[in-house]
């Protein structure tokens, strides 16, 4: 059964109950089963890999112990085993050996922990972005290939059944050729961002860690005093990281990589040519960061322009207004051909609406899991699928790193604050070495940055 076949069995049967897959080995052995990024979304992908009965949870590391207790206490009450604790990857891997390694740290340690599980000999589940900087990201598809190890980023929109039937749809002419995407989130926001206090860093937690090879920042956790402003106004830790660029890049970096990704597999384009970006913090005000205090850092608001050889793509982001005037979810792709417009959207499946105002619209629901309305059963199902054949899972480290690169580059054009000519065969930006120094960064002293 070739991966397209499983992949489609697999959405039709609904469970991953139903899936007819062999054990983990002849023997019945399951894989050891290591979690690095012990927080909300990593629970997610951990309880998926319960729940596919092939695996054993061997390990859980994080920085914070009261995410190291709470994941564990939960694998104890699924499972009855109790997994060893850890603070550090490193000895994590050294100590357990295991076959498959989830990391679901934010961003800027993706690369890592990655790249070290890989030439340990586990496959790895890896979120997306890829990495923090393209240069990272090059490195851990290198270490991938170099160790001939299954390396899944978690673009689980990939394995979404109305996104593959979306996919089928538009490759089959129906929209006619495409020529040009607009892809958006919109979210709300009440105002200027009010800084936060830097606060103790709790007991719990090893915040020098946390910081890792990234800039060491005051920490800080949020302030009850001040409602949450929509995205990116929490502290920094947990579940804030995102809007402080030294550790993601803001809303593009985050959900950007959803669309670009989609974009990139239902066309078959690889990467632009040409990178344009506005933005800024009008509504919520300059950055703060001060020993006292500090606001996040990444724009409330970006616009990219991407020229494709075949189309051009429009992004948007704006963490102000919402999207109570606009039709459609707040998060989406509309792609745009001479037969009509494609939504293709998230909670509410896509839409084709049609030039020819006679004809039909036509509209498809999502198949979705829960809690957060995802579809990572269904990527977590191609992941085993791909270890034991050896095939390339449907969102290959490769793959997760040329979509992880239209928001990199959309990043380093918003910095830079001109328009980037990308070399794609040998990823560099034409012209701008001052750009090119952008592809990777400083780590903090202890820390070596990935070849």
């Amino acid at each position: 059964m070739n991966r397209r076949s499983f992949l489609q069995s697999t959405l039709a049967a609904g469970t991953l109950a139903s899936i007819n897959i062999r054990a983990a080995d002849k023997a019945g052995r399951k894989y050891r089963l290591a979690l690095v990024g012990a927080g909300w979304w990593g629970g997610n992908i951990l309880g998926v890999g319960i729940a596919s009965g092939e695996c054993e949870v061997v390990g859980v590391c994080d920085v914070d112990q009261r995410q190291i207790d709470a994941t564990v206490d939960r694998v104890t009450k699924l499972t009855g085993e109790v997994p060893r604790k850890y603070r550090d990857y490193r000895e994590l891997l050294a100590k357990e050996k295991p076959d498959i390694v989830i990391v679901a740290t934010p961003d800027h340690w993706h690369a890592l922990p990655t790249i070290a599980a890989v030439k340990a000999g586990a496959h790895v589940y890896v979120e997306k972005p890829t990495a923090h900087t393209i240069g990272e990201s090059q490195a851990m598809l290198k270490a991938a290939r170099a160790n001939g190890r299954v390396v899944q980023v978690g673009t689980h929109r990939r394995a979404s059944p109305h996104t593959i039937s979306a996919r089928e749809f538009i490759r089959s002419g129906k929209v006619g050729p495409i020529g040009m995407v607009r892809c958006f989130v919109n979210t709300n926001g009440t105002g200027p961002e009010k800084p936060l206090p830097t606060q103790p860093v709790p007991p719990e937690l090893d915040w020098d860690m946390w910081c890792g090879p990234a800039p060491l920042r005051p920490f800080n956790g949020g302030d009850p005093r001040f409602p949450d402003q929509g995205s990116g106004t929490r502290g920094i830790h947990p579940r804030g990281h995102r809007q402080y660029l030294d550790y993601a890049n803001g809303t593009l970096g985050d959900w950007g990589i959803h669309w670009f990704d989609q974009i990139l597999w239902i066309t078959g384009e690889r990467a632009p040519k040409r990178v344009f970006s506005t933005g800024g913090r009008p509504i919520k005000g300059a950055p703060v960061l001060t020993p006292n205090e500090q606001t996040s850092d990444a724009p409330d608001h970006q616009v990219v322009h991407y020229a494709f050889d075949q189309f051009t793509v429009a992004w948007e982001s704006r963490q102000f207004g919402g999207h109570n005037a606009e039709k459609g979810e707040n998060a989406g792709c509309y792609f745009y051909g001479p037969k009509g417009t494609f939504h293709l959207g998230w909670r509410r499946g896509w839409t084709f609406y049609p030039a020819n105002a006679d004809d039909p619209v036509l509209h498809e629901e999502p198949k979705l899991n829960d809690p957060d309305g995802q579809n990572i059963r269904e990527l977590w199902a191609d992941f085993l699928h791909c270890i034991k054949t050896g095939a390339r899972p449907i969102s290959d480290i490769e793959e997760g790193h040329l979509s992880t690169n239209c928001s990199l580059l959309g990043m380093m054009s918003f910095k830079l604050g001109r328009s980037l000519q990308w070399d794609a065969a040998k990823e560099r930006v034409v012209g701008d070495e001052a750009a090119n120094k952008l592809l990777r960064r400083a780590y903090r002293k202890g820390w070596d940055y990935p070849v």
